[in-house]
């Protein structure tokens, strides 16, 4: 539901169809027959077919179909899948930044004509064994999709997106509540300051605060304007206090229409039931001609320039936080080989450590790294692709131009290294092979822009297509270095775009909230006023109104497999070092996973773990340039991934393991090479390779501070159990605030000797023989291969044995902390300390978190509030009961919230079997989410739990009672210390 999961789908685009699951014999019978059974010109269920085609690649048949009376679009992905996928889109370009679209995302799914509760969306988490289920909004259409293995689940969930889509009630309180409203601060009283209230008001404040999406979103409005891209879809909040209730139901009668709608299912659930289904929910609509909107920009006739401010960042350097990226208008959606090319041209240029662009402005250190919208941007009607870096001296603009000039220049002149070129078909090919359990949902998400900019979506599935063209093209002539000259060297649709730092900012924006609010306030009439305290009365009614909800459909505790998956595992030894091997189907694929421990390792060392982590895929070694490394990386593996490992013992969680963790996978015919890699970045690395270090901290320093905006709830719940529990610090350290805070002084130092230094120190201590244990998944065929290169890589790993230094005792603190961040917005968090994995009051722990979730903090810090979020949480292997709130205007009211819910819990009734039943089906529904080849037998290898443990606590939840978890609530939550944090402004 997030306006800016824009952001992370634009890189994705159609570039997410290159996952594919393995090849089956089934699944190559099952769409052969697919394909004689759906010719074209065939009516079904009111549709006609318009296309079917097998696309090999990928092992699934696409049908296109046509209804027949709205004229609904309909793709239809058959493969042999059990994740099946349903979703309805729509067109919803907006012609200003009021936010309708998200707005209404929002509010249909508030209620609707089968389902006339309050919030049937939310309800049916609970009543569901949905692996997805969500709604998002991006520039120019909104999309409704979720995903489940379940037939009976697929159906429930069908009837109530369809209900919702069509026939929302769209009641004024609802669009209060969701979208912006005037109420008193404490709606009890007459007397206290009415202020501007709602959850997407409240959501895109802390959205427009992330200065990554602000780059974003306003360099896209000034690349296309006079279109529907020169608005803000998600809404600005200068804007959304423009919009209507009226204006709201009238634009989804005008776009939420079968004749403005695409609708996409995918699996092997039979298409004639969707089909039969969707016909019956459309006839009682007629065809209409959905509004038009302006999306081909007029061409630039000269490149323009723009400056714009945002927010400093207390955390970074001072002197580094202006940002900038030169943008050129490129191909037109519907040309999707010319999409795909430059596509390919942007990760030539700018993607690894031997890319022209990454060389000339991340490792100079002009920037510490590329800005947000770096790269193809494939979701407007015409394309576009940028260049540009965050974290530079505002000195240094016009020195960035030129420079991106330049390197354009030379790439024009010098031609592309063939080897790139095929590092970068490999990685297609890999991704074919790469199995994953959402492909389908990837599929959709991937394929949707292009389509409602009037792609023919099968298209954008032909990789092999493509590639056969891309190698005729580079064969016939200098085909990269055209597309340069054409899009990027003689091009006028160019704008250069600057973001520098103002310390006033946030002052501005705040005093441009009180101007609209006392604008409307200033003129309220005595009768306005009263209309106003009673519309909050209202709303405050209607929330805590106790509904009847048995009119949505639901699954049943029966329906939860008594029963948990299990993999069967093998273990041997390998040159002493423990082995486990997973040996299953995996298409072709080698997935390697290698955890070091390392005890002792003192609190000043745990801080650079992430950075040492990094280092060893970063820095190089004394033989070879890390540029030369990392283009053997993309054409032998699908990558390497290194990182700080940590795990809280499943008996007690004052106990941990901590180290090193890596991987890699690679197609099996390269097993040697992806080993070598592993082996000579692991011994060889050049911790004094300084340069690179200082471009390596200042990456991280920067993509950490970007990073708070958005997940700040994770970062104030990190820092709250930090005080709690041995893995809680160890959390923080690696990756909290203090991490953030860390990495940014690195990223100040003039001399890193003593960096360097601490990086060799751990490198002292990780990856030794005697501390490593190792997991492969792949072929049975495969076994025998891989032990033997295996041994031959843990042959050169250092022998010596690691000393264990003894640590002092964990003895929590039980503080509270407060990070000022001028967001304009909040993110708040409390830990308190529960159990281990195996005792049996985690299980009613676990169900109590999803009962305060569900049944009170929803309604009191999301509808009452306005955050954006909150709830509950509890981690069954940390151990540790956790609260939030997201993007919250009155953090300290939420704290109040955290504290009552307690009691909210011990006096009210016992639970209903109906409650209990959906706080277990949520929790069910994380647990046996479909896993990929890469992750099964995971768990044990990284947590030590059993298959016995896991199946013994199945047990317990399915039998947690109202009982249990009022005592849990008495013995864990009342009147037990904790820690809490707030992140946010000082007010």
């Amino acid at each position: 539901m997030l306006a800016a999961a824009r952001v992370a789908a634009l890189r994705n685009s159609s570039a997410q169809v290159s996952h594919s699951f393995r090849r089956s014999q089934r699944a190559c019978l099952a769409t052969v027959s697919t394909t004689e059974s759906w010719k074209p010109g065939k009516s079904i269920h009111g549709y006609t077919v318009l296309e079917t085609r097998h696309v090999k690649e990928l092992e699934l048949d696409a049908i296109r179909l046509k209804h027949e009376k709205t004229g609904a679009e309909h793709l239809h992905i058959a493969r042999d899948d059990s994740n099946n996928v349903f979703g309805v889109g729509f067109a919803t370009p907006p012609d200003n930044s009021a936010g309708v679209p998200h707005i209404l995302e929002h509010t249909t799914l508030c209620g609707s004509r089968s389902y006339p509760v309050r919030d049937p969306f939310f309800k049916m988490l609970n009543r569901s064994m949905a692996t997805f289920m969500n709604a998002y909004t991006a520039s120019d259409y909104t999309f409704y999709p979720f995903s489940t293995t379940n037939p009976v689940d697929y159906k429930n969930l069908r009837n109530v997106y369809m209900d919702a889509a069509f026939f929302p009630h769209l009641r004024e309180l609802d669009f209060k509540q969701e979208g912006w409203r005037l109420e008193h601060e404490n709606p009890n009283d007459k007397e206290s300051p009415i202020v501007f209230k709602g959850i997407v008001y409240n959501e895109m404040k802390g959205q427009m605060a992330d200065t990554g999406y602000l780059f974003w979103s306003k360099a896209q409005q000034y690349m296309f304007p006079g279109t529907t891209y020169a608005h803000n879809s998600g809404g600005d909040p200068a804007n959304i206090t423009d919009l209507t209730h009226e204006e709201l139901v009238h634009f989804h009668q005008t776009h939420y229409h079968p004749s403005n709608a695409k609708f996409y299912t995918y699996g092997n659930f039979p298409l004639e039931d969707s089909l039969e289904f969707i016909n019956a929910k459309l006839q009682e609509f007629s065809p209409i001609t959905p509004p038009l909107a302006e999306k081909a920009v007029k061409p630039f006739e000269s490149p323009r320039r723009v400056n714009l401010t945002c927010p400093v960042d207390p955390m970074a350097s001072p002197e580094k936080q202006a940002k900038i990226s030169v943008s050129f208008l490129t191909n037109k959606a519907t040309d999707t080989f010319e999409g795909f090319g430059l596509r390919i041209l942007s990760d030539l240029l700018t993607d690894g450590h031997a890319s022209p662009m990454y060389q000339a402005l991340i490792e100079s250190n002009l920037g510490s790294e590329y800005s947000a919208n770096t790269g193809y941007d494939g979701s407007t009607m015409v394309s576009s692709l940028s260049f540009g870096v965050q974290g530079m001296k505002q000195e240094d603009v016009h020195k960035v131009e030129e420079t991106i000039l330049n390197v354009l220049h030379k790439v024009q002149e010098g031609g592309v290294d063939p080897k790139r070129i095929e590092a970068i078909v490999h990685q297609i090919e890999l991704g074919q092979k790469h199995k994953t359990p959402y492909f389908g949902m990837g599929l959709m998400q991937g394929l949707s822009s292009g389509w409602f900019n009037g792609c023919n979506p099968v298209d954008l599935l032909e990789l092999n297509k493509n590639i056969d063209r891309l190698k005729s093209e580079i064969a016939a002539g200098p085909f990269f270095q055209n597309l340069i000259s054409k899009y990027l060297l003689n091009n006028p649709h160019k704008l250069v775009f600057t973001m520098t730092p103002s310390p006033d900012y946030g002052a501005e924006v705040a005093a441009n909230e009180i101007t609209r609010l006392m604008g409307k306030t200033s003129v309220l009439t005595k009768a306005e006023k009263e209309t106003i305290y009673e519309q909050g009365q209202a709303l405050l009614k209607n929330q805590e109104q106790v509904e009847d909800v048995s009119c949505l459909p639901t699954l049943k505790v029966d329906d939860i497999s008594q029963k948990a998956k299990t993999f069967s595992l093998e273990h041997s030894a390998v040159s002493s070092v423990p082995v486990q091997w997973r040996p299953t189907s995996t298409n072709g694929i080698t997935y390697f996973r290698g955890i070091s421990v390392i005890p002792g390792l003192s609190p000043e060392l745990k801080q650079y773990l992430p950075l040492f982590s990094d280092s060893l895929t970063s820095l190089g070694t004394h033989k070879r340039a890390m540029s030369e490394i990392d283009d053997d990386i993309r054409l032998y593996t699908g990558g390497i991934r290194v990182a700080p490992f940590l795990s809280t013992n499943h008996s007690s969680i004052d106990g941990t393991e901590e180290g090193v963790s890596f991987s890699s996978y690679c197609l099996d015919r390269n097993q040697d090479h992806m080993y070598d890699l592993l082996g000579s970045l692991i011994r060889e690395t050049n911790f004094d390779n300084v340069d690179k270090l200082r471009t390596l901290i200042q990456g991280n320093a920067s993509g950490l501070s970007n990073s708070v905006a958005d997940s700040g709830h994770v970062f104030a719940r990190t820092n709250a159990s930090s005080r709690l529990t041995p893995a809680g610090l160890a959390s923080e350290l690696y990756s909290g605030m203090t991490q953030v805070q860390f990495m940014n002084a690195l990223s100040q130092k003039d001399d890193l000797t003593e960096v360097s230094q601490r990086l060799k120190e751990i490198a002292d201590l990780a990856i030794k023989r005697s501390s490593l244990r190792l997991a492969l998944n792949c072929g049975e065929d495969q076994m025998s291969r891989n032990e033997n290169v295996v041994g031959q890589f843990i042959s050169r790993l250092d022998a010596r044995p690691v000393n264990s230094v003894s640590q002092p005792d964990f003895i929590p603190t039980y503080e509270n902390s407060f990070f000022e961040l001028p967001y304009g917005i909040n993110f708040t968090a409390k830990c308190l300390r529960g159990v281990p994995y195996t005792h049996e009051d985690g299980p009613k722990l676990q169900i109590l978190a999803s009962l305060m979730s569900n049944l009170f903090l929803h309604r009191e810090i999301r509808e009452k509030n306005g955050a954006y979020s909150g709830g509950a949480g509890y981690s069954p292997t940390g151990g540790l009961f956790s609260f939030h709130s997201y993007r919250d205007p009155s953090p300290k009211k939420t704290l109040a919230t955290f504290q009552d819910s307690v009691r909210w819990v011990l006096d009210r009734k016992d639970f209903t079997d109906q409650e209990l039943a959906e706080a277990k089906l949520s929790i069910f529904q994380k647990m046996d989410a479909p896993v990929s080849a890469a992750e099964e037998g995971m768990v044990f290898f990284s947590e030590g739990i059993t298959d016995e443990m896991r199946q013994t606590r199945r047990g317990q939840l399915l039998k947690v009672t109202s009982a249990d978890v009022k005592e849990a609530a008495s013995r864990y939550l009342l009147d037990q210390q904790s820690s809490h944090c707030i992140l946010g402004d000082k007010e």
